[in-house]
């Protein structure tokens, strides 16, 4: 066994996210491991863009609340405790709420190349604000 140093918590870049989305990196993949995990604190509004996982995701909501999203439009709020499957290819974005931080842990194995995420579009403010009013908020 060995100790993994912390790593430095880096601000998200601009081309993926929208607000304020900060990371730091805790597993990059090691054969034979695949895994790739990362804490993300999301400030009250900030998100992901669209994206998808080659072999999915797990999202582990450490602290505050937020949303999970995909383009059927189901919204899943995440509380401090929840967690969240998104399969293999199935588009979703998620992030904070108007009113809280978010912060969660994700958990992904990495594809052939990189860690099998493909990034797509920005998530408008209409379709946030929409999320926000499926799952009952404003």
């Amino acid at each position: 066994m060995r100790l993994i140093p912390l790593n430095s918590t880096v601000k998200t870049p601009a081309e993926r996210f929208t607000g304020d989305v900060y990371l730091t990196m805790i597993k990059t993949p090691e054969p034979p491991s695949r895994l790739v995990a990362s804490l993300v604190r999301f400030t009250p509004g900030a998100r992901t863009n669209w994206h998808a996982h080659a072999v999915g995701q797990t999202l582990y909501c450490t602290e505050g609340g937020g949303y999970v999203v995909n383009r059927t439009g189901q919204v899943i709020v995440l509380r401090a405790g929840d967690s969240v499957w998104t399969p293999p290819g199935e588009e979703h974005w998620h992030g904070g709420t108007a009113d809280n931080f978010m912060c969660h842990l994700a958990l992904l194995e990495a594809g052939e190349h990189g860690d099998g995420t493909t990034w797509l579009e920005p998530v408008t403010d209409d379709d946030y604000r929409a999320a926000a009013r499926r799952a009952g908020q404003r």
